[in-house]
């Protein structure tokens, strides 16, 4: 009998540290992102949420765990970052926000086409053009991220409630 969450059926290859000439190159291609993300204006709590809402979608652990943390060194609040996976039903977020959770959205469940065209066009409504291109850079990449942690199943550290 195999533990799939202990023994050789579910351990899992860490790809970051199997390939990391690739790993590197994902890294790399983030900070070109996150610069991306700055010189079109948008701060640090928006990139954040965009992360933290992917990851959502994705249900990677891990990225949850380092994005929530960001997010609250950025100034992020923790009743946004509770009412997160609500965004829509929420008058906490900006229009701004909201436009770039939508298409942030569209671009992790890349087969919904309809959800596609309409977070494009609720994006051109008060986005710029280059906010639009970082938005959806910043949820590529996280996209990434989750898929290789979710993959090696990177373990969330800490420690449980008492």
């Amino acid at each position: 009998m195999s533990d799939t969450t202990t023994g050789t059926a579910g351990r899992r290859v860490f790809i970051d540290k199997q390939s990391p000439k690739a790993y590197h190159a994902l890294v790399q291609a983030s900070e070109a992102v996150r610069a991306t993300a700055a010189d079109a204006g948008l701060d640090r709590v928006l990139v954040e949420l965009i992360n933290l809402r992917v990851s959502q979608i994705n249900g990677c652990a891990f990225c949850l765990d380092v994005h929530t943390k960001a997010a609250l060194r950025a100034g992020e609040t923790t009743q946004r970052l509770g009412v997160l996976p609500a965004w829509r039903d929420t008058e906490l977020f900006t229009p701004r926000e909201r436009a770039a959770l939508a298409l942030a959205e569209a671009t992790t469940d890349i087969a919904n086409a309809t959800a596609q065209e309409d977070a494009y066009e609720e994006a051109r409504l008060v986005l710029t053009e280059d906010e639009i291109s970082a938005v959806i850079w910043v949820a590529l990449t996280i996209n990434a991220f989750n898929r290789v942690s979710i993959m090696s199943r990177h373990p969330v550290r800490g420690l449980p409630r008492q």
